[in-house]
């Protein structure tokens, strides 16, 4: 990140809260948002969607925007999978610092808010890849042949290593903003520069252009921003 959003990111963090902020309710309502959203994840997978062959393979580099030059010719299987490692991190590390050391209404709370937010992020974003249908750098390779089979290849935007590490990053952002948790400054900034690191391994690895993960990046900003923000409040 760059230095002015690492000092955004720490004065939001650590900016004081009205007094008397209740922990977030929690209702059969969370169970079937959940429920709802993780059944949308899971129609494009069961439907194989998108259908049909990418519009080229392999395609001609010159008609790539100026901006994603830099995803082309990246081809880092250990970027790729460092990528994945480092998302199940960030995730892994929002979590326990939402939920650490509170008291069982504020754990349960926090994490309906976060499971919220992780699956309709996976839902918008799968979507998203399905209406987009935009190729992955591969298919500006040698290997775009091999590579045309694969419906993956198929669905660069957004980035769903993206999506979730800046959805997991920003709910933990908004929660701790509100409840004061401890150390939430600095623990807001590490998950930023982690969920920044996914975004940049997923370009190195040849797996997404940089508008995909910055597309990636604003969608999981925006539902964990919305989710953490709107969800009901204790009475």
């Amino acid at each position: 990140m760059s230095r002015s959003a690492v000092v955004f990111v720490w004065l939001f963090a650590a900016a004081r809260l009205a007094a008397g902020q209740t922990p977030y309710r929690v209702t059969w309502w969370d169970a079937a948002s959940v429920g709802t959203a993780g059944a949308l994840s899971l129609i494009p997978v069961a439907l194989n969607l998108p259908h049909g062959p990418p519009p080229c393979a392999p395609c001609d580099p010159a008609s790539v925007p100026g901006i994603d030059r830099a995803g082309l010719n990246n081809s880092s299987a250990s970027a790729a999978t460092a990528s994945s490692v480092l998302l199940g991190g960030v995730v892994g590390a929002a979590a326990f610092a939402s939920l650490h050391g509170l008291d069982p209404g504020q754990r349960r709370g926090n994490a309906a808010v976060f499971l919220n937010s992780l699956a309709w992020t996976q839902a918008a974003t799968g979507w998203l890849k399905v209406i987009v249908h935009r190729s992955r750098p591969v298919l500006y390779t040698a290997d775009a042949v091999a590579a045309a089979a694969q419906r993956e290849s198929r669905q660069s935007f957004p980035s769903g290593h993206a999506s979730l590490a800046f959805a997991a990053a920003t709910s933990y952002l908004v929660m701790a903003q509100r409840e004061q948790l401890p150390h939430r400054a600095r623990n807001a900034v590490l998950l930023y520069a982690g969920a920044a690191g996914v975004a940049a391994l997923r370009v190195a690895g040849g797996k997404h252009f940089p508008t995909d993960v910055m597309g990636g990046a604003a969608l999981g900003s925006g539902i964990g921003w919305l989710t953490a923000t709107v969800h009901a409040k204790g009475p």
